[in-house]
Formats: C-alpha cells, structure tokens, sequence
C-alpha cells in the first residue's frame, strides 16, 4: 500500500509539472542554453534580425570624433596563408576594408554572408583592398570556413602589433580606411554591410580625392 501511494503521489507532482505553463518555460531555458552554447545557432538568430533590417551600419557618425586617425599604418602588417605580405601603409590610394573576426564567434558568423555580397560587389575594382583577419591566426581553419560555405574573402593573420585604436580585441570589428589612410568607419559589433547606405557609402569614399 505503501508504494501505491508513493507512486500516486510522483504522478501528481509529474502532472504538476508538465503543466502548459511548465512546459513552456522548459522550451525557454533550452532555447536560451542553445543560443549561448551554440554559435551557429546564435549567428542564425542575428542573421535573421539584419534580413528585417536590424544591425545596419551607422556610416553618418562623426567617426573622428569615437577613433583617433593619427596611426602609423606603415607599421601594420598582415600575411596570407602563403606568406605573401601586405602593409597598410602602402595601400594610399586605395579604399581598405578590414574585419577581425573568428570562426568560433557567433556575430561574426552572423554578419559573413552581408560581407560576403559587399565584397562581390567591389571585388573586381581596383581602388578596393579587403583584408579579413583571422583573430586566432590559424589561416588553414580559416580557409576551410570559407570554403564551406563557398566564400572567397581574402585571408590573413596579424604579422605585427595591432593599434588598440584600430582593434581592441572585440569581435568582430571591422575599419574602412578612405584613401588618404584615414579612418572613415569603425565598428565593434556585427553589421548588415549589403545594407544600401554602406555600398553608397564606399562608392563616396572610392570618388573622393
């Protein structure tokens, strides 16, 4: 008799709680533990927030007055996978976008494929640099990121120190350097960077002087 009422009295608290209300609350926490342990799943939610029109990069700030644009860029180098250089001190002339981001960080993850449509659109200009650097340095994982998910973006790891004014160390960021070495946009955080006022954006800076 014991264990009859034992047992009608674990069912009375199962039903209690797998009440409607319990229920959902269950579903909630497991979608939240999904999105802080899952970047991909994350990256899918932030993906779908920039498609509604969210994360748009704010190209109308006075970025002068957030950054400092007094750097040394001949001091800052990047290398690709094959070892081939390049150093931002000599590409005056020339509209450089740069983003610091990694395989493992859900915004970055997030803001891939708006990147990924900005760069097939300026790709074959010449007065446009891309520099995307793996903040973990490890181009081979890097390279086989973008293969899978057939994009094209040109790889390199850091070959010397960072200023903190360009990268503090948030991922991702990205800076567009106008074509006198300037900083003209900077951002810590993911963007939508197909949005239409950053594509006009960057055929401003192309046309300036």
């Amino acid at each position: 008799m014991q264990i009859k009422v034992y047992c009608s009295e674990e069912s009375n608290v199962m039903k209690k709680m797998l009440t409607g209300r319990n229920i959902g609350n269950m579903l909630f926490v497991l979608l939240l533990l999904v999105l802080l342990f899952v970047p991909s799943a994350k990256a899918a939610v932030l993906r779908g927030l920039m498609q509604m029109g969210f994360f748009s990069p704010d190209v109308e700030s006075n970025v002068q007055e957030k950054v400092p644009t007094a750097i040394d860029l001949s001091a800052i180098h990047f290398k690709d996978a094959a070892g081939n250089g390049i150093v931002l001190g000599d590409l005056k002339g020339k509209v450089v976008f740069l983003n610091f981001w990694a395989t493992w960080c859900p915004p970055c993850l997030a803001e891939m494929p708006s990147i990924n449509k900005m760069y097939n659109k300026f790709k074959d200009d010449q007065a446009f640099v891309f520099i995307f650097v793996d903040a973990d340095s490890d181009l081979l994982k890097s390279a086989r990121f973008m293969e899978k998910r057939n994009y094209h973006l040109p790889l390199y790891r850091a070959a010397s120190a960072i200023p903190e004014m360009i990268f503090s160390g948030s991922l991702p960021t990205t800076v567009v350097f106008d074509k006198q070495g300037r900083i003209s946009y900077h951002e810590s955080g993911a963007a939508n960077y197909n949005d239409n006022r950053f594509i006009d954006f960057m055929t401003k800076l192309k046309n300036m002087k």
